[in-house]
């Protein structure tokens, strides 16, 4: 889009490489994973403030992954709160309990649901890129940009009310559902909005629920979930029925039905907060344009099932992060950068199509909804969880340890149950050690459980590419990874090629043919 610029200060390209619009916890990340990667950025958003209430509690295994990657994975588990377990109730009858530690373990180092309010989770990225040099500048505002000679200048209102012009490489709209960078790119948002409002309290209470567990409760008309949360207190996040509907400007906490929160027995002393919304599902039309790219809810928004929004932002984050990087710092060709929008895009039309079944047969008013809800619910949930893979299904789909790409152009190969495009599976190797530990250098590397091939070997050395090489052990076998084989890691932990047997041609022409260097 053009503008007539009223230019009153200049930010060059020289010292940054990359715009973020947008200080969620996906612009955080964003932010957070460049600059240790060496690249220079600038983060803005409009609010005077960060967030000072949170609608995300969910942290989410892969997430925390990705956290530990940059070094601060224990920090927000301490900060967190570890929810022991789900429990399904329906009609004011408990029908299923699962314990997550059973769920997850041995699939990922951290095999456990966390809550962790986005309030709190925004302050701790802010806080771990402001001690690495970048601040957030608030209250300043995206107003539009103009491409030219392979920039980007960017018209940004300030916090004085005058106007600059940024000058960047490349532009990163992570702000929000309502993304003035979304509307600048022209880029449709296709999509809808649920029927029914929703509400969502913070309260102090008592009672057998308020237990540290997850709840999750279903009756002919209503729906109500209750997260746990620090100090014994807890959310509960419920459905608005009737008349209240179309008061939502009136609408309070006393006025909301209390019928399934009285089955479950629980007492509210105090309510802290409390806030009515509407539900969407919608995914932009495509999630790069040129040297600009959508991020997060700008890209995609969709139903809480799962706790899976923030959680599919931050993964945005990671992707374009070190993609990005790779493309500036020539460790890559610039069509590394065409990888972004179908690897994301396929995994957020996939979710909103999931989460947007699972909600609706929650949710509705359906004569066959209620069935469901009501009979075919409580019989099936309680076996399938007796079933070690039906708990683990439920793990890697809740945890986004499953997100795959398998249908990139990045992903090549398969060796044992490993293909490429798959996240690399995690094993433990001894009290303290695992193969996720070299992760950390956020680097590409070779990975080979077993005995490296000798032309393997010379071609890491000449291209001067880490080699990992793990003795073999009957775990590796169980997490589906072959011995001998190798395994071509991305920087975000993504298997590129999986190759066997492992030949150094093999891996010198995927190299080759990304220009990875």
């Amino acid at each position: 889009m053009r503008f007539s610029f009223s230019i009153v200060h200049v930010a060059t390209a020289s010292s940054i490489h990359v715009l973020i619009v947008g200080a969620g916890p996906t612009g955080l990340v964003l932010a957070l994973w460049l600059t240790r990667l060496g690249i220079a950025v600038r983060l803005i958003d409009s609010a005077s403030e960060g967030a000072t209430t949170s609608r995300a509690l969910a942290v989410q295994a892969r997430t925390l992954e990705f956290y530990r990657q940059l070094g601060f994975a224990d920090q927000v588990v301490e900060a967190g709160l570890r929810v022991q377990a789900l429990n399904l109730w329906v009609s004011g009858k408990q029908e299923a309990h699962a314990a997550f530690g059973e769920l997850g373990e041995g699939l990922s180092p951290f095999p456990f649901a966390l809550v962790f309010p986005q309030a709190e989770h925004e302050r701790l990225l802010a806080q771990r890129l402001s001690e690495l040099g970048v601040e957030i500048e608030r209250r300043t505002e995206f107003l539009g940009f103009e491409a030219t000679s392979g920039r980007l200048l960017v018209r940004l209102k300030r916090p004085d009310g005058g106007t600059e012009t940024c000058e960047t490489a490349y532009l990163a709209g992570c702000d929000g559902a309502h993304s003035a960078v979304r509307g600048a790119l022209g880029i449709g948002f296709e999509g809808g909005t649920y029927d029914h409002l929703f509400y969502v309290a913070d309260v102090q209470g008592a009672g057998a629920v308020m237990n540290g567990e997850l709840h999750v409760a279903l009756d002919s008309s209503e729906f109500l979930a209750v997260f746990p949360l620090k100090g014994g207190n807890a959310r509960l996040v419920g459905t608005v029925r009737d008349h209240a509907e179309g008061e939502r400007e009136r609408l309070s906490w006393t006025g909301v039905s209390k019928r399934v929160i009285e089955q479950l027995g629980i007492e509210v002393s105090r309510v802290n907060w409390f806030s009515t919304y509407r539900v969407h599902h919608r995914v932009a039309d495509h999630f790069r344009k040129g040297r600009a790219f959508l991020l997060g809810d700008a890209a995609h928004i969709h139903s809480p099932v799962g706790g899976q929004g923030m959680n599919t932002g931050i993964g945005d984050a990671v992707n374009l992060a070190w993609k990005l990087a790779a493309a500036l710092l020539g460790r890559a060709g610039i069509s590394i950068l065409d990888s972004y929008e179908p690897e994301r895009i396929a995994f957020a039309r996939r979710l909103v199509d999931t989460t947007d079944r699972a909600f609706t047969a929650v949710t509705s008013d359906g004569a066959l909804a209620r069935r469901v809800r009501l009979n075919m619910v409580p019989l099936m949930l309680p076996a399938l969880f007796k079933f070690a893979a039906a708990r683990r299904l439920l793990f890697r789909t809740v945890s986004q340890t499953a997100v795959n790409y398998r249908g990139s152009d990045l992903s090549v190969g398969r060796a044992g149950a490993v293909c490429g495009g798959d996240r690399l599976p995690w094993v433990r190797l001894g009290e303290s050690r695992d193969n996720f530990a070299p992760l950390s250098s956020l680097d590409w590397q070779v990975h080979v459980y077993g005995a490296a091939a000798p032309g393997l070997e010379a071609v890491c050395r000449e291209r001067r590419l880490p080699l990992q090489i793990f003795p073999w052990g009957p775990d590796m076998r169980r997490a589906g990874i072959l011995r001998d084989a190798a395994y071509l890691v991305r920087p975000d932990g993504y298997v590129a090629l999986a190759g066997s047997p492992a030949t150094g041609g093999e891996l010198a022409a995927f190299l080759d043919a990304h220009q990875i260097t």
